[in-house]
């Protein structure tokens, strides 16, 4: 049986490589790939499997060795990329994070309004790499299976 990892997707440039760079424990250089990408711990998706909506079946066909989906929205530019309900194609639990939540905060209702268009249920996770924030609280919630829902932890219910 092959090892399930964290499938992260999201537009371009909205921080899917460095949020798998986070969760695989890598420091290294980044680097843009039109392919996806099996580190780790998880499963790096272009933006441009996600910005065309004909390449849904790839991700939704790589989803089978996941454990979870990460489905990123980018506060700083908070267009709609993702069709309605989208998240429900998924066997596995998908989860909302929000990157570059240190940006235009003004955003956040309308972000957390997306989320929830593509049938994305809460906790949401709000994470901003420059503040070093939520990104613990993500990596304790995925690798300790949803023990810690609660306490002070950057989640927006």
């Amino acid at each position: 049986m092959r090892k399930k990892r964290i499938m992260v997707i999201g537009p371009s440039r909205s921080g899917k490589t460095t949020l798998v760079n986070a969760l695989n424990n890598y420091n290294g250089e980044l680097r843009r790939t039109q392919d996806m990408i099996y580190g780790e711990n998880t499963i790096d998706v272009p933006g441009s499997y996600i910005e065309n909506s004909w390449m849904y079946k790839h991700v939704i066909a790589a989803a089978q060795d996941a454990s979870h989906v990460l489905m990123l929205i980018d506060q700083s530019r908070c267009t709609e990329i993702y069709s309605p309900g989208f998240a429900k194609s998924f066997r596995c639990p998908v989860i909302g994070v929000i990157t570059k939540s240190d940006l235009m905060p003004e955003n956040r209702e309308k972000c957390i309004k997306q989320l929830k268009k593509i049938g994305i249920s809460e906790p949401y996770f709000n994470v901003s790499f420059p503040k070093g924030t939520g990104i613990d609280a993500l990596k304790k919630y995925l690798f300790e299976e949803g023990k810690s829902k609660g306490g002070n932890h950057e989640i927006y219910y």
